[in-house]
């Protein structure tokens, strides 16, 4: 079963940001889409039995914080 979750990620603000923490979480396990919106700063992740701390880690990991 497919799930969804979604973080505000306040610090993106361009193209390089989206590329960096879309690459983060597709390596995360269960991940099977990414949609980020830099206008609004939403992440959206699709996937199957997503870890909410494995994801909110993979952002940090490319320099943001999840709220």
């Amino acid at each position: 079963m497919s799930e969804r979750m979604t973080y505000s990620v306040p610090g993106m603000h361009c193209g390089h940001c989206e590329h960096a923490v879309s690459t983060q979480l597709r390596a995360v396990s269960g991940v099977e889409a990414v949609d980020v919106d830099l206008e609004s700063k939403i992440v959206t992740v699709r996937g199957a039995s997503l870890c909410d701390g494995a994801l909110r880690a993979a952002i940090e990991a490319a320099g943001y914080r999840a709220t």
